[in-house]
C-alpha cells in the first residue's frame, strides 16, 4: 500500500464531521464519482460514530484512521479504537442491534457500512478495542 495517511482524532461525536472530511480529502486523490465519495464519507462516519458511542461510551478516546490504496482502483480504510470492544461481532452486525438504547440509535451502522463498501471486516476483543476495515473499489484509477 502506497501513499498512506494515518490520522488520530479524539473519539467524540463533535469530530465526526472532521473524520468525514479527512476521508473525502484522501479519497479525492483518485477522482471518485460523487456517489462513491458520498458512500465513503458515510461509511467512515458510521465507523467513527460507533467508536465514539459504543467503544468509548461517549467519553472520548483515541480513534485512529488509516487510509491507503491497495491497488490503483481499490481504497482501504481502517477505523481503530482501543475502547470496550465487541463481545459478539456476528450479533453486533445484525441489523437493528445496538447497545445504546437512546432514541437516536437505529442499530444500522454496520449495515450501512456493508451497503456502501465492497468489503467490511470487523476485528474486536472485549476490553481491547475494535478495528473496522473497509474496502472500496472505485470506478477510476489512482496513479500509485
Amino acid at each position: 500500500m502506497k501513499k498512506e495517511l494515518k490520522v488520530q482524532l479524539d473519539g467524540i461525536l463533535e469530530n465526526q464531521g472532521l473524520a468525514r472530511a479527512v476521508a473525502a480529502a484522501y479519497a479525492s486523490q483518485a477522482d471518485p464519482t460523487v456517489e462513491e465519495l458520498t458512500e465513503i464519507k458515510t461509511a467512515v462516519s458510521e465507523a467513527f460514530s460507533n467508536a465514539a458511542i459504543h467503544g468509548y461510551k461517549g467519553e472520548g478516546g483515541p480513534v485512529k484512521m488509516e487510509f491507503g490504496f491497495t491497488s490503483a482502483d481499490t481504497l482501504m480504510i481502517k477505523v481503530i479504537d482501543k475502547g470496550t470492544g465487541i463481545e459478539n461481532i456476528a450479533v453486533a452486525m445484525e441489523p437493528l442491534f445496538t447497545t445504546d438504547t437512546g432514541p437516536e440509535r437505529s442499530g444500522m451502522g454496520f449495515t450501512v457500512m456493508e451497503s456502501f463498501m465492497d468489503k467490511l471486516k470487523v476485528d474486536s476483543k472485549p476490553g481491547e478495542g475494535t478495528t473496522v476495515t473497509m474496502i472500496k473499489k472505485l470506478d477510476t484509477y489512482y496513479e500509485l
